[in-house]
């Protein structure tokens, strides 16, 4: 007889993006690549972190009006890369905060416009990478 009080997973299409300096936060279809990784080194002399990094986060969205993202991009493609911060998002059934992983230093790499084609009746999907500098777990609040 199992006692204690049960703990569902979250659902995974249950999440946003926030990122400082822009308006709101933006919904998104799929994200991925958002961790951490260490290269496993057997001798290493100095105290740098050169071995740790992070994933680039690349997230997918139905095309909107919404040029945020896009604007952001851009000014990379124009030579000022702007840095921001922001969070990934997980969301609970009612909608509420549940979990936020903080990323740092996050520039827009890369920008992919919906694949278009007549017979297809599929949504408009855009893709935008990010590259960040650390990522880590943070709980909601």
């Amino acid at each position: 007889m199992a006692t204690g009080q049960r703990t569902d997973p979250f659902a995974a299409f249950n999440f946003t993006l926030e990122v400082e300096g822009l308006s709101g936060s933006h919904g998104f279809s799929e994200c991925s690549g958002a961790g951490t990784e260490q290269d496993v080194i057997e001798y290493r002399e100095g105290t740098g972190d050169t071995d740790k990094k992070s994933g680039d986060i690349t997230l997918k969205r139905g095309f909107t009006t919404n040029r945020d993202l896009w604007d952001w991009r851009r000014s990379v493609l124009e030579g000022q890369v702007i840095r921001r911060n922001g969070h990934l998002v997980l969301n609970d059934e009612a909608g509420k905060p549940a979990l936020r992983w903080r990323f740092t230093n996050a520039w827009p790499k890369q920008y992919s416009a919906p694949s278009l084609g007549s017979p297809s009746s599929e949504v408009a999907v855009e893709e935008l990478v990010l590259v960040v500098e650390t990522i880590e777990l943070d709980t909601a609040g």
